[in-house]
């Protein structure tokens, strides 16, 4: 299966070419928002909301803004803010894309700068359709994976099914990426097992149980009223339908937010914050877990839910995936594939599995996505604190 990307001057290459219009303030939000309206389907709003400076959100925005999908960026900042638009923009610039940066503050407020910035949006657009492509395959891809309202179908049918599909992607040479390790409590053991080293296991098993401290210490862990609703008894059933989502190929290393796969294979993401609990819920949505999966190179997202979802994503197309039949129906024109057809009788787990390997195929080919369709760009980032990865945790 091949297809035509946009190359980038790091060799990466993107199956979108994204204008990213980056808030660096929520101050700056409404300009932003501005600025993308006559240009909907090319520009996207990106941002981080907070005036105090984190680095974690300084490395996330520039992971985002040089994401493979991007192929130009437009910097929106009120003029106060902590966050470090200089060094933002030369790491724009480095990576050879188009950057510029409006100021607020200084450019003339609210009308001035969103025409200012829907000018140079508008001449960017039209510079990038001479970006030019070349041949991509399924080995050149990052893939992400999240499931979001989950319910008693989402573990025995659309989970499975894109762990089938993770296989069959796994093979081909791609990269992919499941998380969240708050949701994997009770799997610790049987990922380790799938480790390539012992030392790796040795690393899942701690970022599990950092997440089960983490969230004991909040009080509450990742388990909404919803799950229970749609059927779900507790977080560990709850675990074991999300980890189906990871397949049966051999765990090739740990990542936290941002940092890049050096190779194929399969990785789990760690995304609640290393230390003491400083900033609340790890992830207070299912965007900021696609959010966090782009910045480590992911180029689109399978989403898989039960009780149903509406959302998309910036930068990057999300493929959704119906557990849940009753749901497909209700939400049809918002569902990629009605994985609900496992429960029905009339589909097998290989053939769904099948069915999402190929239409990812096409979506990285060009093929809009029902929420891309729909003009689906949902975005958001909070703080957070890491530390960096020991050795163990990519031994590939």
């Amino acid at each position: 299966m091949t297809f035509e990307g946009y190359r980038r001057r790091d060799g990466r290459m993107g199956i979108r070419n994204v204008v990213a219009v980056a808030y660096l303030v929520e101050c700056a939000h409404h300009v932003a928002r501005e600025i993308t309206y006559p240009h909907r389907d090319d520009a996207h709003v990106i941002g981080f909301p907070g005036c105090f400076p984190n680095t974690y959100a300084q490395q996330m925005m520039e992971s985002l803004c040089t994401h493979p999908n991007v192929g130009a960026v437009l910097l929106v900042s009120l003029g106060c803010e902590s966050f470090n638009r200089y060094q933002l923009e030369k790491t724009i610039a480095d990576s050879g894309r188009p950057v510029k940066t409006i100021v607020i503050q200084r450019d003339g407020g609210t009308r001035s700068s969103i025409q200012s910035g829907q000018d140079w949006v508008k001449q960017t657009v039209s510079a990038l359709k001479d970006t030019e492509r070349g041949p991509m395959s399924i080995s050149d891809l990052v893939i992400g994976t999240v499931c979001g309202g989950s319910d008693g179908t989402s573990g025995i049918s659309g989970n499975p099914a894109v762990g089938l599909a993770f296989d069959r992607l796994i093979a081909a040479g791609a990269t992919c990426i499941f998380e969240e390790t708050g949701e994997l409590i009770g799997c610790e053991e049987i990922m380790a097992a799938r480790a390539a080293t012992p030392e790796l296991g040795r690393e899942l098993r701690k970022s599990v149980h950092k997440a089960a401290q983490y969230y004991a210490e909040l009080g509450f862990g990742s388990f909404a009223a919803g799950n229970a609703d749609g059927g779900l008894s507790t977080i560990e059933e709850k675990s074991m339908g999300a980890y189906a989502k990871s397949g049966s190929s051999p765990i090739s290393g740990l990542i936290k937010p941002g940092d890049r796969p050096p190779t194929g294979g399969l990785y789990l993401m760690d995304v609640v914050p290393d230390g003491e609990v400083r900033f609340g819920f790890p992830n207070i949505s299912d965007n900021a877990e696609i959010v966090e999966m782009m910045a480590s190179g992911a180029h689109l997202t399978l989403f898989v839910t039960g009780r149903g979802s509406v959302v998309g994503s910036a930068l990057a197309p999300v493929i959704k995936i119906a557990a849940n039949p009753t749901m497909y129906e209700r939400l049809r024109d918002d569902m990629d594939i009605n994985a609900g057809r496992i429960i029905t009788g009339d589909a097998t787990l290989d053939e769904v599995g099948k069915e999402i390997f190929d239409l990812l195929g096409a979506v990285a080919a060009g093929q809009k996505t029902k929420s891309e369709e729909l003009g689906h760009t949902e975005f958001i980032l909070t703080y957070k604190t890491f530390e960096p990865l020991g050795p163990a945790c990519l031994p590939v």
